[in-house]
C-alpha cells in the first residue's frame, strides 16, 4: 500500500524542513514499511554540513528512519482503530553508517516491526541509495493517545 505525502502529513506532526519522508511506496501493517526521502541540494542543512562537500547529517538519516517507523506504527494502529495517536522516539540502538548521502541521492528507508508490547514498538531499520547500503539502526517508539 502506497501512502502519499498528504496522508503522511496527516500522520506525522513534522513539517518543512523537518519532514524527512517524501513518500511511502509500500506498507504492510504490523510488518514492514518502505519509504523514500529525495535528498535535494537546497536542503537547509547542506549550507553548513559541509559547504565544500555537502553530506546529509547522520542524525537526520536516523530521524528519517525514525519517522518511517512512526508511520508504520501509526498506519498499523489506524488499520485496526481510528485513534489519533502520536508516536514518540524513545530509543536508538546499534546505529551504523557505511556511506555518505549527498545531494541528488534518493534515500530508501526500510523498517520492520520486531515486536510490540504494552505500547512500545521495536523496529529494525536500514537505508540504501540504489543498491548501496547506507545505514542501519534499531528504534523504540511509544504510542501516546491524543487528548481531546
Amino acid at each position: 500500500m502506497e501512502i502519499p505525502i498528504r496522508q503522511i502529513m496527516e500522520m506525522l506532526p513534522h513539517r518543512y524542513p523537518f519532514l524527512l519522508v517524501d513518500r511511502v511506496i509500500d506498507c504492510t501493517p504490523f510488518e514492514t514499511i518502505k519509504a523514500i526521502k529525495n535528498v535535494t541540494f537546497n536542503e537547509p542543512f547542506f549550507t553548513g554540513h559541509f559547504p565544500d562537500k555537502p553530506i546529509m547529517p547522520g542524525v537526520l538519516i536516523l530521524e528519517a528512519m525514525a519517522q518511517a517507523t512512526g508511520l508504520l506504527a501509526f498506519y498499523s494502529n489506524n488499520a485496526v482503530s481510528n485513534a489519533k495517536n502520536t508516536y514518540y522516539l524513545v530509543g536508538v540502538d546499534k546505529a551504523r553508517f557505511k556511506r555518505p548521502v549527498e545531494p541528488g541521492d534518493q534515500l530508501v528507508i526500510e523498517a520492520r516491526l520486531i515486536k510490540r508490547k504494552r505500547g512500545i514498538y521495536q523496529f529494525q531499520a536500514t537505508t540504501h541509495v540504489g543498491d548501496e547500503f547506507v545505514s542501519s539502526a534499531q528504534f523504540l517508539t511509544t504510542e501516546l493517545e491524543a487528548k481531546t
